[in-house]
């Protein structure tokens, strides 16, 4: 059973967690972290931009003897809604800065100036090529036929003011936190590594705030974030399993993720991480060695969180976008490559 922390959490140091609901959504709440610095209190992510969120960062501020009021910045690990949705009524509300990873920022600027129709045909011809079938594709020329096209989530979210930069000593007066690039969640994820004894005295390096990157029990999505414009072929697995490793050096006495718990073991964990993808990777090898498979194919035979017939017609979309991150790492390392000729594109082992 996965635990779950309803409650403002004081880690000491001045560092707390206020869980901020994600409506329907499984994972419960995001854990928005607060800082104190000596310019004033500064937000590690937001949470959902939702009226029942809200409430729920403004009382957990109160809790931590704060007010939206006295917020002085905002450091956005990634641009998901779940953790970037509230930053520009943060913003609005207390005049803080917005910080993110340029490479993230630049998905946030590419989404808000996109037609939510773009977006559609985008889609769609990213989920034939993948092998989608009709009766999946039928939902989205019907919304693009009609117009109505539902406007993507996080649109509301702020342009963030400032970058973080990789290996980043950010300007935190009182404070040593150092930005660690971690890409792969997202093409800007960040970690924000906090250079300071634990207040507990643990062993290690000080403390992680992971955002999605390295989690206690869950297995963090891999998916695509690409340019409609740009063909460039990405390896975000690739980027994730080498961020990895990143963090396991790093070797942090305690990590601060932004859902589930804080916990330690972080290199223990990241093993298990490791051990995962080299699992799934050699099995889908091995299914594309009895027989070629297109992304979608392969998403219906992978192993996820429940049967693929449960699996939500959105989750689906995200599902087949993993199913093709791997197999592009497949095709980097050598161990597959796509059929010629095949349409849509199928891929076997090497």
């Amino acid at each position: 059973m996965t635990r779950t922390s309803p409650r403002v959490t004081d880690h000491g140091g001045g560092v707390w967690s206020i869980p901020v609901p994600i409506p329907d959504n499984p994972l419960g709440h995001t854990l928005v972290h607060l800082l104190d610095t000596d310019r004033g209190p500064v937000l590690v992510d937001t949470g959902w931009d939702d009226p029942t969120a809200w409430d729920a960062l403004v009382t957990g501020l109160a809790a931590c003897g704060a007010a939206v009021a006295d917020l002085h910045g905002v450091l956005i690990t990634h641009h998901h809604p779940d953790h970037h949705g509230l930053s520009a009524r943060v913003r609005e509300a207390s005049g803080a800065w917005i910080a993110m990873h340029p490479a993230d920022t630049q998905v946030v600027r590419r989404t808000r100036a996109a037609e939510p129709a773009r977006w559609l045909d985008y889609l769609m011809d990213k989920l034939a090529a993948a092998g989608a079938p009709d009766e999946h594709l039928a939902p989205l020329r019907a919304a693009r036929a009609s117009g109505n096209s539902r406007p993507l989530p996080g649109l509301r979210a702020a342009i963030p003011d400032r970058e973080i930069l990789p290996g980043e000593l950010l300007d935190l007066p009182g404070r040593r936190l150092r930005a660690i690039w971690t890409p792969g969640h997202t093409p800007g994820h960040v970690c924000l590594h906090l250079e300071e004894a634990h207040p507990a005295g643990r062993p290690g390096r000080g403390r992680l705030f992971s955002g999605d990157h390295l989690l206690p029990e869950i297995t963090p999505h891999i998916g695509l974030y690409e340019d409609p414009d740009d063909d460039t072929v990405t390896d975000p697995l690739g980027d994730y399993l080498d961020s990895l490793e990143r963090i396991a050096r790093l070797g942090p006495a305690e990590v601060l993720p932004a859902h589930q718990y804080a916990f330690t073991g972080a290199g223990g964990r990241v093993r298990e991480l490791l051990a995962h993808h080299e699992t799934r990777l050699s099995d889908l090898q091995g299914l594309i060695a009895l027989s070629p498979l297109t992304p979608w194919q392969l998403a219906e035979t992978m192993e996820w969180n429940r049967p693929w017939a449960q699996i939500p017609y959105g989750s689906r979309n995200i599902a087949v976008s993993e199913a093709e991150a791997h197999l592009r790492r497949l095709v980097k390392l050598g161990r597959a490559e796509a059929v010629p000729g095949s349409d849509p594109v199928a891929y076997q082992a090497v």
